[in-house]
């Protein structure tokens, strides 16, 4: 293939995409007044719930799986470019302050390195090998889950991180805002919500980002209610490590147990600061060291340590 063909069969193959498509009603939307604009945006914006639960059971059956693998120790690896990249490192990132996860248990690969959350790496994107090797450097297992992240769901990076991964044997999910796209083929759980053409044509960090951010909440988010890091709605396994969390944390237990102030702060300082197991102390009325094996012994599940106390 010579230089000048790729670009033009790239061009295209982008002219196939929805997220892609131009839409000639919104040509003058430069002349409207701004809070015209601001209400086409979030016409816009409202189809994007409907387009994700459009697609429910297909996210729900990879959670399920995803969730499978991390109780056996595996870790959630998110692969992608640009905006797609940077979104699953947002989401990897928000994990160990709000669930207590070792930080090495959810990660975000972005093709071209951390530098490229906030500096475009030109070509990085268009990489298979660069994929392969930013997964090498995490020596991938079965228990592992890979999700690749595209809005047009052709990103060779993307692509090029669920095949390397489907090969060692890890589980793959492609998130992709296109329908027939390579990356959900890819992978052994393909997930397409498509958003349709953009208010800005080709800008995906548009709807196609709204509708990626809101997936990878619920992967990350119902993985960790799977994994016991919540007690009902509550977000129990946290430590109190500034003022700001001990204040949550504080509140989170009086919500749990409807202890008073100073049993809490009793419960809390025995437990080092551990929600969970200050809970469990109070509900179970165990002492620090029996709710920690208590938590343990079932694996992390606070339900079952209560059900296992009594």
């Amino acid at each position: 293939m010579t230089s000048t063909s790729r670009p033009r069969d790239l061009r295209t193959e982008l002219e196939s995409l929805t997220t892609e498509a131009f839409r000639p009603e919104l040509a003058d939307i430069d002349r409207l007044p701004t809070l015209d604009i601001a209400r086409l945006m979030n016409g816009e914006d409202a189809t994007v719930a409907g387009a994700v639960a459009a697609r429910l059971p297909q996210i729900a059956a990879a959670i399920d799986a995803v969730a499978q693998r991390m109780a056996r120790g595996g870790r959630l690896v998110y692969a992608g470019a640009g905006t797609a990249g940077r979104l699953g490192v947002l989401d990897a990132s928000e994990c160990p302050p709000t669930f207590n996860t070792d930080p090495a248990r959810v990660v975000g690969l972005i093709a071209g390195g951390p530098g490229a959350v906030v500096t475009s790496i030109e070509g990085a994107e268009d990489s298979r090998e660069l994929a392969r090797a930013d997964l090498d450097a995490l020596a991938l297992t079965p228990d592992d889950t890979v999700v690749g992240i595209s809005a047009s769901g052709r990103t060779p990076y993307a692509i090029g991180a669920v095949e390397h991964a489907r090969a060692h044997g890890s589980l793959t999910v492609g998130l992709a805002c296109n329908p027939g796209s390579p990356l959900a083929a890819a992978a052994d759980h393909g997930i397409e919500i498509v958003v349709g053409p953009e208010l800005l044509t080709g800008s995906t960090r548009l709807k196609s980002g709204t509708a990626q951010k809101l997936v990878l909440n619920m992967i990350s988010t119902i993985t960790m209610i799977r994994l016991g890091k919540t007690y009902g709605n509550l977000m129990v396994d946290v430590r109190a490590s500034n003022d700001k969390l001990r204040a949550r944390s504080h509140r989170i237990v009086a919500l749990a147990t409807g202890a008073a102030d100073d049993e809490i702060d009793r419960a809390l300082a025995a437990t080092d600061g551990e929600v969970k197991n200050a809970i469990l102390t109070l509900l179970a009325d165990v002492d620090g060291p029996t709710a920690a094996r208590l938590l343990e012994e079932s694996g992390g599940h606070l339900r079952a340590a209560l059900a296992a106390s009594g």
